[in-house]
């Protein structure tokens, strides 16, 4: 028996997304990834799109069509999706949608051990934050309000709501947080102003007794880290 294929990344799912499209060579590939704003979803760089094409041709999940060249340019090859391609595509996209594996942002753990910093610190580095965020969500509004201009089907472009969502969810988040450190609701480590050294060790009881846990996660079936 053959081995199973490894799941396919984030870029190879746009790369097989876009070759369902039509055929394409990975420059193609990648102008109109950014052209659609693309590179929010996925790490967008010219040699790994190259090595992902690379890769799915071996698993021979797309094929060379045929290599053209204009001019003095270098030569271009066209690749075309195969029908194990838009398997392992549907197969993948069916797995992500079904399943909520963790995709271990860094955020969440600079939040989790945010106490080892004093607490103007964070104050000012989470405002600033809150501040980028709200830039970023404007850009999604302008993006948004493109692409009803031109009127651009709402299934080509229903990440942007998505996205808007959970944006507008940390942001609402982040204000209570910040709320509730700047008036002492939420108590802090404290720090010498001087030397910047903690005060007292930290007082964290979660790992100490090992009779009492905090409730692990539950991980859904069939999900893939």
């Amino acid at each position: 028996m053959g081995q199973a294929r490894p799941a396919l990344t984030a870029l190879a799912v746009s790369v097989l997304a876009l070759l369902e499209e039509r055929p394409m060579h990975p420059y193609e590939m990648y102008q109109l990834l950014l052209r659609r704003n693309e590179d929010l979803l996925v790490k967008l760089r010219p040699g790994s799109l190259y090595h992902t094409v690379a890769r799915l041709a071996d698993q021979e999940l797309v094929r060379a069509e045929c290599v053209d060249r204009a001019g003095n340019r270098p030569e271009r090859t066209t690749y075309r999706i195969t029908a194990s391609g838009r398997e392992a595509l549907r197969a993948r996209l069916s797995e992500i949608l079904r399943y909520p594996a963790p995709e271990y942002p860094l955020f969440p753990v600079a939040l989790a051990e945010a106490h080892n910093l004093p607490k103007d610190d964070v104050l000012g580095l989470v405002r600033e934050r809150v501040a980028h965020l709200r830039n970023d969500l404007a850009d999604l509004d302008a993006m948004a309000d493109w692409a009803r201009a031109h009127e651009v089907k709402r299934r080509y472009w229903i990440v942007l709501p998505y996205l808007r969502a959970t944006l507008s969810a940390e942001l609402t988040w982040l204000t209570g947080f910040l709320d509730e450190l700047a008036c002492g609701a939420l108590e802090w480590e404290e720090f010498d102003s001087q030397t910047g050294v903690r005060l007292a060790g930290p007082e964290h009881p979660w790992a100490d007794d090992p009779t009492e846990l905090p409730p692990a996660p539950r991980r859904s079936a069939g999900a893939t880290p």
